[in-house]
């Protein structure tokens, strides 16, 4: 059970902590001004200063916790980072198991000059629209394919496709759906209507 704290408490708190957020700005202050005085030199004359050994020839086993004080400039870092996970075959000999291992970002997946009929706003309206002007004939080349046409010679109509078998069923079944309309529904239910004289 935590104690509620009273005013003077809660005070000297928040005056010990603004001394130590104080003391830890003018660290980085401090350190910012360093690494921009180190940013002129070159990495030799970094090493030499630092005592440290040159980040490529660093073999299997060697300590690189030198490199990670805070006074060392982030490119030397970085320099040691790369051939420690070179030198390591557990973080050089990727397996293509990890999870993210690949570059998934839209950079990775962006082709020059790729052109496409989406529009903000309208989606891709305006290219199905000419996609499917582009595709419809003109209304005078329709032709009814279903109705036969007469020989224009004995002006008599074609014999039909269907087979006489089919046509019985099909005459069957619009006897049946002719009984099924003369069968009467059944009422519809009444309500009940309720009038109040006021």
């Amino acid at each position: 059970m935590t104690q509620v704290r009273d005013f003077w408490s809660r005070r000297k708190a928040a005056v010990q902590a603004e001394a130590e957020a104080e003391v830890v700005a003018a660290e980085e202050q401090a350190i910012a001004a360093q690494h921009a005085e180190l940013e002129e030199k070159s990495d030799a004359e970094l090493l030499a200063e630092f005592d440290l050994p040159d980040p490529d020839t660093l073999q299997p086993g060697d300590d690189v916790s030198g490199f990670m004080a805070k006074a060392v400039p982030d490119r030397l870092r970085r320099r040691a980072l790369r051939r420690l996970w070179r030198l390591n075959p557990v973080l050089a000999n990727v397996d293509g198991l990890v999870d993210y291992g690949e570059d998934y970002t839209d950079a990775a997946c962006v082709i020059e000059n790729l052109q496409t009929a989406y529009q903000v706003g309208k989606g891709m309206l305006a290219h199905v629209e000419a996609l499917a002007a582009a595709e419809d004939p003109p209304e005078d080349e329709f032709a009814l394919e279903d109705e036969p046409t007469p020989d224009p010679v004995t002006n008599a109509e074609p014999p039909s496709d269907t087979p006489p078998v089919q046509e019985a069923v099909l005459a069957e079944t619009e006897a049946e759906t002719e009984v099924e309309d003369e069968i009467e529904m059944p009422p519809a239910p009444r309500r009940m209507r309720f009038e109040f004289e006021g």
